[in-house]
């Protein structure tokens, strides 16, 4: 099959945008096998979980049941009586422990994502999943199925913020924490979306390749571990060379487990820039979905749930989130996004306070104490702020 019209439609732009990560990815030219890789995996799914997928939707003697996925995922595939052949192999290879896995390693890499705190969660608000949304395709497919529009938008945002928190807890990667089992259960959405929209006529493979393909998951990884690491450090927090290596440990044991193709699984920081570099290059132009997508978040800032003060909270809310998009995205950026273009007084809020308090206080055992205890509190606000009285969860896959 000739590769889907989107790739490297944008070169120039995307060249353009990723000066900064060629910069750090020391990217002296474009590796054209890695471009050819890239082209190729636009085609290529997850091809585990699209049998799971394709069992689920069947109404054969191997079909398999919501139910017995659960049951399987909690307790694990030997309490599932007569488990379907498709979900025995999908759970013998999330059960699977790869060679490479340090749990020590794992549990550093969370403890340095928790500390970010609140400026963890404006980077992969920002930078990560705003900015992903000046390029097309993977935006498309969050309209075509609702995600992140209309009135559901704030709870889906609250549902991705749930889930960097589960990851990111101590021992939350091992067989029975919720972190393994929420990370496995998006596996099975996003299988289940390629599969609803796969073989229909509500989605143009020719121009964008499969609905979520390898190339776009290895991607959003990308914005979880090196992104975020960039993001966090140009607002003041310290993160040193072992911690760095620490918290792409975890987000490689987090894409082995999503089904990430595993030579883009990556253990240097440094490495994991040079990839994304190539990944801007790959991509297309922003489409109208772009737009869409990041004033629908905008918006829904009106719903954010406050304690008191509930009309202030939200306005300077809003306008929080506006200023700090001014350095991270540009001018251009968003007004290609249709986003008022604020001053980027935020920006220096936050970051002073943190260099003081990672650069400084943070290097004594009584400050890191404090970070943390700041980042949990930090982190509780966040998804109150979401999801209100409401517990904070994945929602549920519809039988």
């Amino acid at each position: 099959m000739a590769l889907p019209t989107r790739f490297r439609s944008g070169e120039e732009r995307g060249a353009r945008l990723g000066r900064v990560l060629k910069t750090v990815g020391r990217v002296k030219s474009v590796n054209e096998e890695q471009m050819a890789r890239i082209g190729t995996r636009f085609l290529e799914r997850d091809e585990i979980g699209a049998t799971l997928a394709l069992a689920m939707r069947s109404t054969g003697e191997d079909k398999v049941s919501m139910a017995q996925f659960h049951q399987a995922l909690v307790h694990g595939i030997g309490t599932v009586e007569s488990a379907p052949p498709a979900l025995r192999d999908f759970f013998a290879a999330v059960d699977a422990v790869p060679e490479w896995l340090d749990f020590d390693l794992v549990n550093e890499g969370a403890r340095v994502y928790r500390r970010s705190g609140k400026t963890g969660a404006d980077v992969l608000l920002q930078l990560s999943l705003l900015g992903g949304y000046r390029f097309g395709g993977p935006t498309d497919l969050l309209v075509a199925t609702g995600g992140l529009t209309g009135d559901t938008t704030m709870r889906r945002l609250g549902e991705t913020q749930k889930w960097g928190v589960a990851v990111s807890e101590h021992d939350a990667m091992r067989r029975d924490g919720e972190g393994f089992q929420l990370t496995v259960h998006v596996r099975l959405m996003h299988a289940l979306v390629n599969h609803r929209f796969e073989g229909g006529d509500r989605w143009d493979t020719a121009t964008w390749g499969l609905p979520i393909n390898q190339s776009d998951q290895a991607a959003t990884l990308g914005l979880f571990n090196g992104v975020f690491l960039l993001g966090v450090r140009s607002l003041g927090v310290r993160i040193t060379a072992a911690e760095s290596r620490a918290v792409m440990h975890l987000w490689k044991y987090v894409g082995w487990l999503m089904g990430v193709n595993d030579d883009w699984l990556f253990d240097a920081e440094r490495d994991q820039h040079a990839f994304n570099y190539h990944v801007l290059l790959a991509q297309s132009d922003i489409t109208e979905a772009g737009p869409q997508l990041a004033n629908g978040i905008l918006d829904a800032q009106s719903q954010l749930h406050f304690a008191r003060f509930e009309r202030v909270g939200r306005a300077y809310t809003r306008a929080r989130l506006l200023s700090m998009l001014r350095p991270f995205l540009g001018k251009e950026s968003m007004r290609e996004l249709r986003l008022p273009v604020r001053l980027p007084w935020a920006t220096f809020v936050v970051l002073v306070p943190n260099l003081v308090n990672h650069h400084l206080l943070g290097r004594t055992a009584w400050g890191e104490r404090r970070l943390q205890a700041r980042a949990t509190k930090a982190r509780n606000t966040i998804m109150f702020r979401h999801f209100g009285p409401d517990a904070p969860e994945i929602g549920k896959i519809a039988a």
